[in-house]
């Protein structure tokens, strides 16, 4: 049944295995330490899939040990649970008094515990599947669904009374009979009944002829005109698609801006906890002394690890006693726009880390906590790889071709905004950008670039680059075929020794499949360099709706063996959510990408870095 028993060090180094096949399961065991046990993003299952095979695998957080077993993922084995826990107690009884530091160099003869914890486990279960099927309980059935409001009836609530009259038939009053019609007489009342039909009656002939006033009276009527209405003469002054002379000049151009963002991107101001710290330091001083120790102290143990503290020290902690504190932690993580299943999760990953670990006091408690809280974030924030726009661009312009960043995203998130962001960094570097308008549904979208475009020519003139113009803007008006104007737009720079092109596409919603299918076509036909989501910081659970279906329908909907998916996040309206970051654990832990810029305002320098440790201690606030 199990190919493969083996105990090993979170490290990855092997301390005993027992092996029933020939087959190498190292790369499995590999897979294992490198996606789940080093990312810290195990759950609750501790089961791990590869290809056909699978694992089960528990954690030993007292010894730094890992008790994993590999099988065939179509074999369903039920004891794998008990097995795991009986192994490890059995290993902890043998090998348990050995130090840590004499733990790698020892032999470890453990094939007899193993062959007997197995057998018995085994026998257990099968005595399992033997067993009468057991009868479900009442809190199981249908009937204890219902609810009592549904079964208690309401003696004071009116009750509506239908009263059914039955009205008898009137029984036909006798006439006089009347002596039978001739068969001229017949013919004659017929003809008679057919000249009052075909001869109009005075009162059709006024109602015809008053319709016929009525519409000729309508169709005469003439529109309203209102006040400041304009005419057909007035679509020459409000026709925009073309710049006049007065709209190129600038009166005064403010270059406090020019110079700011040289370099790398100035990382994100977050107040740490340090400055919390000194703030509540300095403001206890202007206070005096007056406050009591007790209150002082009850601030400094506030925030997340406040929740810790019903933990009483000096004992071994296990998963039921950190569980009301880890229910309190989730609730604080969601509260701060962390999605729920990232914020289940994260709880999941410090219990493991805090389970079975030896704590004094609540100040020592409280430091495991942050620690572990600290090391999951961080390493859910940090990137996977490293994207340096600078660096890139630099090796393209070398290759004598140009640099390619497609921007795509819901609506209303900020695309076109914080392009102009990135190209105005991009030009305090010295790199001259071509932006292609390729969203060619929204009104007014060609114009806000043109704006853009002459906003930046103002601030960088040619004159100040050797004469080179920094920012062109590459348009086909409205209704085009998006990856044709971005393929246009992407020969001209490479024709025109341009360093970067911007791709400005239109917001569509993740679960709209045409407009999906065409940003997917977008990116295969012209092949980026980076492909940018853009999302704002405010939406919590919609951002993995968002980045999950974005992806999806990249990797669908294209025809590429290795289609080209999400590489970055551009995180915006960053300044507008105080400490509720949470959207950024959400964005980077569904795709594993890294958050490149973060929006944090309206002018054009208002464009940072993440700040990894500044967004953890907001969190933890």
């Amino acid at each position: 049944m199990l190919d493969f028993v083996v105990i090993f060090t979170k490290g990855g180094v092997v301390l005993w295995n027992s092996q029933t096949s020939g087959i190498n399961f190292s790369s499995c065991i590999n897979s294992l330490i490198r996606g789940v046990i080093l990312e810290d993003r195990n759950t609750e299952s501790k089961y791990f899939e590869e290809d056909h095979l699978a694992v089960q695998f528990k954690l030993d957080n007292e010894l730094d040990l890992v008790y994993a077993a590999v099988f065939q993922k179509v074999i369903k084995l039920n004891y794998l649970d008990a097995f795991l826990a009986d192994m490890q107690f059995a290993f902890k009884e043998k090998f348990g008094s050995i130090p840590a530091l004499e733990r790698l160099g020892s032999e470890y003869d453990f094939d007899g515990e193993f062959r007997s914890v197995l057998s018995a486990a085994e026998e257990a279960s099968s005595k399992q599947v033997k067993a009468p099927k057991a009868m479900r309980s009442y809190n199981e059935s249908q009937k204890s669904k219902k609810t009592v409001a549904s079964m208690i009836q309401d003696d004071k609530k009116p009750v509506e009374k239908r009263v059914n009259i039955q009205e008898s038939p009137t029984q036909p009053k006798s006439q006089p009979s009347s002596p039978p019609l001739t068969k001229q007489d017949i013919i004659q009342e017929n003809r008679r009944k057919l000249r009052e039909k075909l001869t109009p009656t005075k009162k059709a002939a006024d109602t015809k002829s008053a319709a016929k006033q009525g519409a000729s009276e309508k169709a005469g009527k003439k529109p309203r005109v209102w006040d400041l209405g304009g005419n057909s003469k007035d679509a020459v002054l409000l026709d925009r698609s073309k710049d006049s002379p007065e709209d190129v000049q600038y009166q005064s151009i403010s270059n406090e801006l020019v110079g700011t963002m040289q370099g790398v991107i100035p990382d994100l101001d977050v107040e740490s906890e340090d400055d919390v710290d000194s703030e509540e330091a300095s403001s206890e001083e202007d206070n005096g002394s007056s406050q009591s120790p007790a209150l002082k102290k009850n601030k400094r143990g506030g925030g997340l690890v406040s929740y810790f503290r019903g933990i009483v020290g000096g004992k071994t902690m296990s998963l039921a006693d950190l569980q009301p504190a880890l229910e309190k932690m989730r609730d604080h993580l969601i509260s701060k726009n962390v999605a729920s299943e990232i914020a289940v999760k994260l709880c999941d990953s410090v219990a493991t880390s805090l389970e079975g670990k030896q704590v004094g006091t609540f100040d020592s408690v409280a430091s495991l906590v942050k620690e572990a809280l600290t090391q999951s974030l961080v390493r859910i924030l940090s990137p996977k790889r490293r994207i340096d726009i600078i660096r890139d661009a630099l090796e393209c312009k070398r290759n004598g071709k140009p640099y390619t960043i497609i921007f795509c995203g819901v609506n209303g998130v900020g695309k076109s905004t914080n392009l102009a962001k990135i190209c105005f960094w991009l030009i305090e570097n010295d790199f001259n950008v071509l932006i292609a308008a390729c969203d060619t549904f929204r009104a007014g979208a060609v114009e806000q670039l043109r704006t853009h475009t002459r906003h930046l020519n103002a601030l960088h003139p040619p004159a100040n680059h050797n004469n080179r113009t920094m920012v062109q803007l590459y348009e086909k008006g409205y209704g085009k075929d998006a990856a044709g104007i971005a393929m246009e737009a992407i020969k001209f720079a490479h024709e025109t020794k341009v360093d970067v092109v911007l791709v400005d596409t239109a917001g569509r919603m993740q679960d709209n499949e045409p407009l999906m299918r065409s940003l997917s076509k977008l990116i295969k036909v012209n092949n980026p360099d980076l492909v940018l989501f853009v999302g704002e910081a405010l939406v919590g659970n919609e951002a993995v709706d968002q980045l999950v279906k974005f992806n999806q329908s990249l990797a669908d909907y294209s025809s590429n063996e290795n289609p080209h998916i999400i590489d970055g996040i551009v995180l915006t309206k960053f300044d507008t959510i105080d400490d509720k970051v949470g959207a950024a654990i959400s964005m980077t832990y569904i795709t594993g990408q890294p958050i490149v810029f973060v929006g944090t305002g309206q002018t054009y320098a208002d464009l940072k870095a993440i700040n990894v440790n500044a967004v953890v201690n907001s969190l933890m606030k």
